[in-house]
């Protein structure tokens, strides 16, 4: 990709509406762009980092066996009426030109969906334990919609759901989604804590939270220093500067942290509303028993610009990054310019020859003071400068977004680290 062609240009200055670094960083470097309050427009640097998170995700929810669909987001108002959630306070409601009360809203969640669907198919128990998942936008009215895309009315989420005959069955699955959760957090570049928490309005049972500590979280979770066991302020019982209730060694300590992902027991609750019925081998009628289990992909971006910054900009991880180089040319009005274009469009080439995903910013007009800096902004993992300093040396000048210093390298060196 050229700089040059991206239609959307970075900012001089961070919006001032704006307190969290998520939001001042995304919207100032062109990732996202905000229509409203907890709306936003991935713009195409955004789009390519959640495309790669859920890449990410898709791997993993594949790897443990679930298949991928993708459900409606308007819901007809028999759903959420069956179970009683109609009237939750984040729904919104839709309202159509000949009616005047509502009679459908727009996904806040797909339990009540993906229920009906399944009892379509389960019969018996040899149709038993199997699980599907979407990424989906979904719709909650917050009351305080701020933090950039922490607490968002609309935002993209993937949603898994499985079906089992028994409890058992269900918290052997419980347990490979924790696996996978904790896989995917970690390739995204984020050391989150599994956490116990409330059911909300999803379950009357506790569920679990994967939390990332962060100054900037909404939630306060108590974590043990030994065995690592957390939970969530609104569940706990545990004091910070206590004893751990679980191992009964280490001290508790008090930490903010922003909420990742979630997984929900869910009992035979929508089974019952949406009668999900199996026959076991006796012959006998059981409710099926549901489970869910919840990224937030736009979360989890603005969670890793929160945890990986510094007074420049983002340090993408190479795993999201937009790009994985950005190759800065830089001209100087002399003779030698027509040999840095051509040696710049020389590894341009061959970079994307080799698959490599890569940036060049061949604009110009611009001084190389702002190409660094907006460099820096955007957080690219590998800068390669070309200049006619470099081209005279016949080498390139490598540097990391981690790393405070450059060097000098081969090209031929170069191609051999990535």
């Amino acid at each position: 990709m050229r700089l040059s062609r991206l239609f959307t240009k970075p900012l001089r200055q961070a919006p001032k509406d704006e307190a969290s670094v998520n939001a001042k960083l995304l919207e100032r470097g062109g990732f996202v762009y905000k229509n409203s309050a907890g709306i936003y427009t991935l713009l195409p640097l955004g789009f390519r980092v959640i495309a790669k998170i859920s890449d990410i995700i898709r791997e993993e929810m594949n790897a443990i066996g679930a298949e991928e669909l993708f459900m409606p987001a308007l819901h007809d108002k028999k759903y959420l009426t069956a179970t009683g959630r109609w009237d939750v306070d984040v729904l919104f409601k839709v309202v159509s030109g000949k009616e005047k009360e509502p009679l459908f809203n727009i996904s806040w969640t797909h339990e009540e969906i993906a229920a009906e669907i399944a009892s379509k198919f389960v019969n018996s128990y040899n149709d038993l334990p199997f699980s599907f998942y979407q990424i989906q936008t979904k719709f909650r009215n917050e009351a305080r919609a701020k933090s950039g895309l922490l607490r968002g009315r609309e935002f993209l989420m993937k949603d898994l759901y499985s079906f089992h005959q028994n409890e058992k069955d269900m918290l052997k699955f419980y347990g490979e989604v924790r696996k996978a959760y904790e896989k995917i957090f970690k390739r995204c570049g984020l050391d989150s804590i599994y956490t116990l928490a409330g059911g909300g309005d999803f379950t009357a049972s506790n569920t679990h939270e994967f939390q990332v500590v962060a100054p900037v979280g909404e939630d306060t979770i108590f974590v043990c220093s030994k065995c690592g066991y957390a939970e969530n302020e609104e569940v706990s019982k545990m004091k910070n500067g206590g004893v751990c209730s679980e191992c009964g060694k280490g001290k508790v300590k008090e930490e903010k942290s922003i909420e990742v992902g979630n997984i929900f027991p869910l009992g035979t609750k929508y089974s019952e509303a949406f009668d999900l019925n199996f026959t076991d081998k006796d012959g006998n009628k059981n409710l099926v028993i549901m489970a869910s289990y919840g990224i937030g992909v736009g979360r989890t971006m603005a969670a890793v610009v929160e945890m990986s910054h510094d007074e420049k900009g983002i340090i993408w991880p190479e795993s999201i990054s937009p790009f994985r180089v950005i190759i800065v040319e830089i001209l100087s009005g002399k003779d030698k310019d027509k040999k840095v274009v051509n040696t710049a469009e020389k590894i341009y080439n061959d970079l994307q020859t080799k698959g490599v995903e890569v940036l060049y910013d061949d604009r110009k007009g611009k001084s190389a003071g702002e190409k660094f800096a907006e460099a820096d902004l955007l957080g690219i993992p590998c800068r390669v400068v070309v200049s006619g300093k470099t081209v005279d040396a016949g080498k390139i000048e490598l540097k990391k977004r981690d790393k405070k210093n450059s060097e000098l390298i081969k090209r031929e060196e170069f191609f051999k680290i990535l």
